[in-house]
């Protein structure tokens, strides 16, 4: 494994906004807004996170529902922006997270394939020349000139997936081992994934199966509240966390 840092998150802090009271009615907060009486507290969805990723390294989040997993992974594919600290990524980023929420349901596949390979970064001329290989690998060569509105869920996930993995990355972010469309696709999806996961790329993997993380982490991160509270070898840090659950 080389020692180059793909990604180094330096104290990251994500904070929303909530306002502190409720109000009975839409005039009344329109008054109080207005007036300069609406309060707010600042709510942490991730607070003084720090950890780096090398190539060729799978580090692994895992944490209770609303812990801060998913922001996490939007903030490493800079989806959205850090309030405070600094997320440095090198190379090119596949994010398998939310697959197909960069799609344009009035597009067709190709035009679609196109803008979301833009979006990950690469060039329109390189993703044109690219349409029928990705088509072909999600099964799809004979629906590329229709909209995606028309598609159903399964077909437009495998489309994103298929564009998201042409390519292998060197920042590889999975929300969840991906299961998408059916058991051959599935599997074959699964298998890319293994594959590009063994190529050398840095990995982020969101997951709630502990034996995977066991499996196939270099290192882990618990997050409780936004806040990291063990960072280390997926042994310990999973041993940490199932202490928590169980008490």
């Amino acid at each position: 494994m080389s020692n180059e840092k793909i990604v180094e998150v330096t104290d990251a802090k994500l904070a929303y906004r909530r306002t502190r009271h409720r109000v009975s009615s839409l005039k009344q907060t329109a008054i109080d807004t207005i007036k300069r009486r609406m309060s707010y507290e600042e709510f942490f969805a991730l607070n003084g996170v720090s950890f780096d990723i090398a190539r060729g390294e799978t580090v692994s989040v895992i944490g209770r529902n609303g812990a801060g997993k998913s922001t996490l992974l939007k903030v490493v594919a800079r989806v959205l922006p850090p309030t405070s600290g600094r997320v440095i990524v090198r190379g090119h980023v596949a994010p398998m997270i939310e697959l197909g929420a960069g799609f344009n349901p009035e597009l067709t596949g190709a035009e679609n394939i196109v803008m979301y390979g833009t979006l990950l970064g690469r060039t329109p001329k390189e993703m044109r020349g690219r349409i029928e290989a990705i088509a072909d690998w999600a099964g799809l060569t004979e629906h590329m000139d229709i909209p995606i509105r028309a598609y159903s869920s399964g077909m437009t996930a495998r489309l994103a997936f298929a564009t998201a993995t042409d390519v292998t990355p060197d920042l590889l972010l999975i929300d969840e081992i991906l299961s998408v469309g059916d058991e051959d696709f599935r599997d074959k999806s699964k298998a890319r994934t293994e594959e590009m996961m063994n190529s050398g790329c840095a990995v982020l993997l969101v997951s709630h199966d502990l034996e995977t993380v066991r499996k196939m982490s270099s290192r882990a991160i618990y997050l409780e509240h936004g806040h990291p509270k063990a960072f280390g070898s997926p042994d310990e840090v999973i041993e940490t966390y199932l202490g928590d659950v169980h008490h």
